[in-house]
């Protein structure tokens, strides 16, 4: 299982990645970074792209339909925010907001910066959904 460093590593090797990170969208904070930023600051991308995570995951238009009730839930398991990903669009690139299930507040995600002609947005989807599911956080 992965922790944050190889995780970020094993993005980079994605066709088209330009840069990662992995934020908290609670505060906005940087756990780690790697590659190029949209806007050449690491911080100041994780805050804005932190913005985007936070309303998506906060919106009770994308709540979950099925989900378990508070109380039926095993012990210690977290509800995790109630979107899986956001991806958006821009001229030359696709931004990729994965989020990671926790077991303490799932208040983190995967962000990868993906260059459009070079990469792959339906391969970059799926590996970073691996890559969430078995990225430890300590």
């Amino acid at each position: 299982m992965p922790g944050i460093d190889e995780c970020l590593l094993e993005v980079m090797r994605l066709p088209g990645a330009r840069g990662a990170a992995v934020v908290d969208w609670t505060s906005g904070l940087a756990l780690g970074t790697i590659g190029d930023s949209p806007n050449g600051d690491h911080e100041a991308t994780a805050a804005e792209t932190a913005e985007v995570a936070r309303m998506a995951a906060e919106q009770p238009a994308f709540a979950r339909l099925s989900s378990p009730a508070e109380g039926d839930r095993p012990p210690g398991e977290a509800a995790g925010p109630p979107v899986e990903d956001v991806i958006v669009t821009t001229h030359d690139g696709y931004h990729m907001l994965r989020f990671v299930e926790t077991a303490f507040d799932s208040s983190v995600f995967l962000h990868l910066w993906l260059n459009r002609s070079e990469g792959n947005l339906a391969l970059a989807r799926m590996r970073l959904g691996e890559l969430a599911e078995r990225l430890v956080l300590a």
